[in-house]
Formats: structure tokens, C-alpha cells, sequence
């Protein structure tokens, strides 16, 4: 009877040990799902976060990369005492400029942003065509791109500063800063090639709002360098966010230069440009049975600037 009973409290007593784990092991469970729940909101709220927060840059260089394309802004009256007031100007789309009948029409094609994997090509197809034509160019000290600096000058292209950078907060941070930038891209064309380049493109054009600083500045340091800053009043769009077609690209510049006794075209030489490699030979094409000079920007060459400097004396 007592061996009973004791087998019987041992069977007891193995399955309360029995429901004890039982419980303890869901009890686990339970908090470990819990614990994972957690971690995995807090997971998805940060992923939501720094998604609005890629978003937010991507949306500010689409922003920055349009600015190359804008037409010139049309009220611009920052200024200083001692360097002068900015002053809108029509040198490109005023009336003077405006074509008639008989005119025949001036075309100074231009690159911005190279040397890139497309230089050579462009520069073949120009070569094809035998056309000339203006390169601003940036920092890029690698074989490749010095050669692409060489054949430019080589071939009989103009090659101009579009800065070494490129980089809107770096370069039109400071007066110093803008002056350094100026002084490597400057150097580099003369070292590489042997020209002592006196012409400047602006990234984002003289009339850019991206500057942090007076752009009077920086007109009033080129002035004083003799240096030609050199703008646009013709935009192929191949720097817009919006993917255009090869035909796009065209009918965008013959749209505004059959307006204009001299226009100067803004194309883009970058590696993600491939659409405006294709549309080149047909725009070239397209300008010679307009009757249309095609040159290389000079010293004779009336500069196009959308803002020029006022001394205000």
C-alpha cells in the first residue's frame, strides 16, 4: 500500500515538473515573440525614416541638376559696395540678338562635365562632321581624362573651366574656396595641354540660386583674372531629371536657335548621357541644312551671360 502510494506521488509530481516546463518553455516563447515584435517596429519605423530621408537628397539633386538647364532668372539685384550690383542680362535672347530673314545663324556647341567615357565619342563625331567645338571641363586626373584634355586642344576645340569640383556646397562656399577650386582646374588645363584657359562656365550658369554666396563675388574675381564666364541661351534638356529621346534632344535646340542670330547650345558630356551622343550626328545635320555656322568659342565671340556686374561707381 505505502509503495503505492509513493509511486502514485511520484507520478504526481512528475507531471506538475512535467506542466512546469510546459508553462515555463510558452511563457519563452511568448516573451521572445514579444521581443521580436518590437525589434521589428522599431525596424520598419527607422527603414521609413531614412527612406524620407533618401528621398529628401534625391529631391535635392534632381534640384541642383536642373538648375543647369533653367532659363536665366529675370530679377537678380543682389548687391555690395565695393564690387557692384548684378544686373540681369538679355546678351543671349535680347532683341538685338533676335534673328531676320537673311541673318545666318551662329552656333557655338558646348560640353559641360566631361572628360567622361563618352568624350571620345563625341569627339569623333565631331571630327566626322568636321566641327569644332567648345569643352568646359572639369577636375579629372586620371590617363583617360588627361588624353581627353589633350585631344581637345589637339583637334582645334576650345577648352574652358567648368570647375574642378563640381560640388555646389564646396565650390560657391566661400570666395577662398571658389578662388582654390578656379586654381586646380586652371592649373590642370595648363599643365595637361599648355592653354592658358580664359574661359568659365559656371556650374548651375551666373544666375544660379544654389550659391551661398554673392555670385557678384566670384563674377567680380573672374573679371579681375580676364576670364570670360560663358552661359547658355540654347538647352538641349539633357541635364533635366525627365529621360528624353534622341529626337527630343534635337528638336529642343532647333526650336530656339532658328530664333537667334547666335546661340550657345548647352550639351552635356557626362557618362549618363548616352542619348545625347546619339543625337549629336542629327543635330549637327540638322543645324548644317539650316544654313548655320557651327564654331568653337574665342576671343571674338560675343560672350552669352545671363547676369553680368555693374560697377556701382
Amino acid at each position: 500500500m505505502d509503495s503505492n502510494n509513493m509511486a502514485l506521488n511520484e507520478q504526481r509530481n512528475k507531471r506538475k515538473r512535467i506542466r512546469k516546463m510546459k508553462t515555463g518553455i510558452v511563457t519563452f516563447i511568448g516573451i521572445w515573440f514579444m521581443i521580436i515584435t518590437v525589434v521589428n517596429v522599431i525596424l520598419c519605423w527607422r527603414v521609413i525614416v531614412l527612406q524620407n530621408e533618401v528621398n529628401a537628397l534625391l529631391r535635392g539633386k534632381v534640384e541642383k541638376t536642373s538648375v543647369e538647364s533653367a532659363a536665366p532668372v529675370q530679377d537678380i539685384s543682389d548687391e555690395t559696395q565695393e564690387i557692384g550690383t548684378l544686373v540681369t542680362s538679355d546678351s543671349g535672347t535680347g532683341e538685338e540678338n533676335l534673328r531676320n530673314a537673311d541673318d545666318i545663324l551662329k552656333v557655338y556647341l558646348t560640353f559641360d562635365d566631361g572628360p567622361s567615357d563618352n568624350s571620345n565619342q563625341i569627339l569623333d563625331i565631331l571630327d566626322d562632321y568636321g566641327v569644332k567645338a567648345t569643352f568646359f571641363v572639369t577636375g579629372k586626373e586620371n590617363s583617360s581624362s588627361i588624353a581627353v584634355y589633350q585631344r581637345i586642344v589637339n583637334e582645334g576645340h576650345t577648352i574652358g573651366m567648368h570647375s574642378y569640383s563640381h560640388k555646389y556646397n564646396e565650390l560657391y562656399q566661400s570666395m577662398d574656396s571658389f578662388s582654390a577650386d578656379y586654381n586646380r582646374i586652371h592649373n590642370l588645363i595648363l599643365n595637361t595641354t599648355g592653354v592658358d584657359s580664359h574661359f568659365y562656365r559656371f556650374p548651375g550658369g551666373s544666375s544660379n540660386q544654389v550659391s551661398d554666396t554673392d555670385m557678384a563675388q566670384f563674377i567680380h574675381f573672374l573679371n579681375s583674372n580676364n576670364v570670360t564666364y560663358v552661359d547658355w541661351n540654347v538647352s538641349s534638356g539633357d541635364a533635366t531629371s525627365e529621360p528624353l529621346t534622341r529626337d527630343d534632344l534635337v528638336e529642343n535646340v532647333m526650336n530656339d536657335v532658328v530664333k537667334y542670330k547666335t546661340s550657345v547650345v548647352l550639351l552635356h558630356d557626362a557618362s549618363d548621357k548616352k542619348t545625347t551622343v546619339q543625337a549629336l550626328p542629327k543635330l549637327i545635320e540638322s543645324l548644317q541644312r539650316e544654313g548655320a555656322i557651327i564654331l568653337p568659342i574665342s576671343d571674338d565671340t560675343k560672350p552669352i551671360q545671363h547676369v553680368t556686374l555693374v560697377d556701382n561707381q
